[in-house]
């Protein structure tokens, strides 16, 4: 019965775009039959409709994350970052996974009680986090890369990622950090999907691919999070970077106990609108990345506009929880104009609950953030990363928000 639901709202939206600029897209604020949505019970008929086809047709079905999770702490240092902080290392066990999933934690040791927290996957492993001869090398397989030949980490790597996780000043803005590498979810690569957690729920209603099950695997993180009397759950922003951007947008529209959404160059079918067919697009996805999605991806290689959603409805299911999005301006190949102009479109949704989103549709200029009500944006100079730079913006924002 769902699945028939399911391809009558494909049918019937077909035929319902809103058209702007020689831009046609999908409308947010309209049921299929043109009625419009007025109020917020309305809104949650509707996001449950565009939830769905997301699902069936993007990013996959996923199996129900366990409720009970099993946990040790491996180790617990109180006088972290010369006293600033607290470091944990906690390891989570799935059934049937067999290696743990494990965390890397940083607790702010500023005597205010529970923390708001960033939660996110790093790329490599824990270690390349920090420098820290304590954090153990990660045993999954890895991504090859000038150091890294067969697969398995170096530790000519710790700390490598530093810059992109700026640990001493997420803390010293009064923040509690949670990592974990994605890898221990489902590694990164087409045989993956035999592996991981895509290998232990093999059911044949479960369609999801490695960006439905890295969001899975967050939401498995936030039930241990609910756990720690050290972070205020209820106030946890999940943040992603490129592949990672597209799974914490993901992760915030299929759970609405992450308080905040960061998106950081996500591209196509991350923030990005898919109808512009600029950068990314689904034909390099579906022929390089196919095991990211749905199996029903593949029936939208090179026919962006027969998708009957785009990604601005995407960042409007994170309604009323704030929401940001941010770009670089050499990054062409995430096109940031269409990830500011996903965020605009979605904000339409916000006034539904009289909040505030993007209420201006001209692009900012670089290195000029925008904090509209529910919604930041920035155009960060430079290329594709994740910088000291926009974690300044996200940690004032999130300022805002969450504390």
């Amino acid at each position: 019965m769902r699945f028939i639901l399911i391809i009558l709202l494909i049918i019937f939206s077909t035929k319902l775009l809103v058209c702007e600029d020689n831009l046609c897209l999908p409308p947010l604020l309209q049921y299929d039959n043109a009625a419009a949505i007025k109020d917020i019970k309305d809104w949650n008929k509707r996001r449950k409709q565009i939830l769905q086809v997301f699902e069936h047709e993007l990013y996959g079905v996923a199996p129900p994350v366990p409720k009970n999770v099993k946990y040790t702490i491996e180790s617990e240092d109180a006088n972290a970052l010369n006293g600033k902080a607290t470091k944990r290392r906690v390891n989570l066990y799935l059934k049937n996974l067999p290696n743990p999933i494990e965390l890397l934690i940083y607790y702010p040791n500023n005597g205010r009680g529970k923390s708001p927290a960033f939660l996110g996957y790093n790329f490599w492993g824990n270690y390349t986090v920090i420098k820290d001869p304590e954090i153990p090398l990660t045993q999954q397989w890895v991504i090859n890369n000038e150091i890294i030949k067969d697969n398995k980490a170096s530790k000519m790597l710790r700390g490598v990622r530093e810059s992109r996780w700026p640990v001493e000043q997420i803390i010293d803005a009064g923040f509690a950090l949670v990592t974990l590498y994605y890898g221990d979810i489902v590694p990164d690569y087409y045989a993956g999907e035999k592996l991981g957690v895509l290998a232990i729920y093999k059911q044949s209603e479960y369609t999801w691919g490695a960006i439905g099950a890295w969001a899975w695997g967050l939401s498995y993180v936030m039930n241990y999070i609910e756990t720690d009397i050290r972070i205020d759950s209820k106030k946890v922003a999940v943040i992603g970077h490129s592949r990672l951007g597209k799974t914490a947008l993901w992760a915030g529209a299929t759970d609405k106990r992450f308080a905040m959404v960061v998106s950081n160059n996500s591209g196509c079918t991350g923030a990005a609108l898919s109808r512009r067919k600029v950068g990314e697009r689904f034909n390099i996805l579906i022929r390089i990345r196919p095991y990211w999605y749905a199996p029903n991806f593949s029936k939208y290689n090179d026919k962006e506009e027969h998708l009957v959603v785009d990604q601005h409805q995407l960042i409007a299911l994170m309604a009323p929880r704030p929401v940001y999005v941010a770009s670089a301006d050499k990054d062409l190949y995430a096109d940031p104009e269409g990830e500011f102009l996903s965020l605009y479109y979605a904000s339409e949704v916000y006034k539904l609950f009289n909040l505030k989103g993007l209420v201006d549709m001209q692009m900012p200029k670089v290195n000029s953030p925008v904090f509209s009500g529910q919604a930041g944006y920035h155009l960060r100079h430079g290329n594709h990363d994740i910088t000291v730079y926009d974690w300044s913006q996200f940690l004032k924002f999130a300022g805002l928000h969450l504390k």
